[in-house]
């Protein structure tokens, strides 16, 4: 069971003798009895507390910049957005007095606060209230319920909790706070609610824009938004840790041809394919499709900054030719994709049993009603000189 914190806790934390004690225990283990002895011989009663702190700072930082003296609870650093991703979303707020109507330990206050000409922080738990005032210093915090506003035409940021008793939910009346209320609640105010990006976005017909968002290569999060005036529907917004980041909208162009295989197979970022915007990257790129139901791109020259599948081999999916030729290929190390097709890619993997010392990439997929498998080679496109068309296409963060 993780750590239940209390303000005692919190205001140990933040006081001088509590960071004296998160620093003499910066190196033990909550999981050792020897490490939990020398704590509580260090800090008395308060050592669970400081262990739990020294503990989400560790698994913070692969999420969070700048978090080593953050205070969190387990639920609340888990629900967090990447910083990454909460910064993006706060430079599309640049400007605005901003109220986070749900902000909890204020992870994503800290961006805002960074940009907003006001940044406010509200939340029903005193606990991570007080984690919200050492976190995001910068910010006005108080305690107040989302549904229930205390300010008055500021923009709203809100994060719903999507989990009750330990398990995700998905319908939006079940979140907390139910997503109809919250959008009550704020009529006629900009609006930005934070959303896991497999929800059914119809049940939103508010949301003038649906934006996905991924880092990395994973879909991190979809954002709902109302009163930005953008002029798009849809949005895909694609960051790395290594600072390159775009974004393609519904604006830019879409009409691209269904024709046989090019030299390359391209597989879109999730966020563009959760955002519908498959054809729309081929456009801009100019690759094509397979088969119009199918998100793999083709085309001669693979987009920048992408993992990419240079075609070695074609041929008709059938288990014994395939593995016959990763035989002649002497493939050892194999990766195998799927989309189209009820395949399992790990038990075809034992299946196949490939022995040898090359690698390969088979993708698996249809082209009308058959089933087809390309043996490929991956390999990453460097991104340096990518600069994103203009028409429909933005560098993240500008209008």
């Amino acid at each position: 069971m993780p750590y239940s914190f209390t303000l005692d806790d919190v205001a140990f934390l933040r006081s001088a003798a509590g960071r004296a004690a998160l620093a003499e225990c910066s190196t033990l283990d909550a999981t050792t009895i020897a490490d939990v002895t020398a704590a509580r011989r260090l800090v008395g009663s308060r050592a669970s507390a400081v262990l739990e702190t020294v503990a989400l700072r560790g698994k913070s930082s692969a999420k969070l910049l700048s978090s080593s003296d953050w205070l969190f609870t387990g639920d609340a650093l888990q629900q967090a957005s990447a910083t990454l991703v909460a910064r993006h979303r706060a430079s599309r707020l640049a400007g605005l007095a901003v109220h986070d109507v749900t902000c909890s330990v204020g992870a994503d206050l800290v961006e805002l606060s960074r940009v907003a000409s006001l940044a406010v922080g509200s939340d029903v738990d005193a606990v991570r209230l007080e984690m919200a005032r050492h976190n995001a210093s910068a910010a006005f915090v108080v305690q107040a319920d989302a549904l229930r506003p205390v300010s008055r035409s500021a923009a709203v940021v809100a994060d719903p909790a999507r989990r009750s008793a330990g398990r995700r939910v998905w319908r939006p009346a079940d979140f907390l706070p139910p997503l109809d209320e919250l959008v009550a609640a704020y009529p006629g105010r900009i609006l930005s609610v934070k959303c896991a990006p497999g929800m059914d976005f119809s049940v939103a017909p508010w949301a003038d824009e649906v934006e996905l968002v991924s880092l990395d290569g994973q879909v991190r999060e979809a954002c709902l938004w109302r009163g930005l005036s953008s002029g798009v529907a849809r949005r895909a917004t694609v960051l790395r840790s290594d600072g390159t980041q775009w974004t393609l909208t519904d604006a830019s162009p879409d009409d691209i041809p269904v024709r046989a295989a090019g030299e390359w197979l391209v597989d879109p970022d999730g966020a563009i394919v959760r955002a519908g915007l498959v054809r729309h990257y081929a456009a801009q790129h100019g690759l094509w499709q397979l088969d119009e139901r199918i998100a793999y791109l083709t085309g001669d020259t693979p987009p920048p900054g992408t993992r990419a599948f240079r075609i070695v081999e074609q041929l008709p999916f059938r288990e014994k030719p395939l593995g016959a030729l990763l035989r002649k290929l002497s493939v050892g190390r194999l990766e195998i994709l799927v989309r189209g097709l009820d395949v399992d890619p790990d038990a075809l993997r034992r299946r196949l049993k490939p022995r040898g010392h090359e690698e390969s990439t088979v993708v698996l997929t249809r082209i009308g009603r058959s089933p087809v498998a390309f043996v490929c080679r991956a390999e990453r496109i460097p991104s340096e000189g990518f600069q994103p068309e203009v028409r429909g296409v933005s560098s993240a963060g500008s209008e």
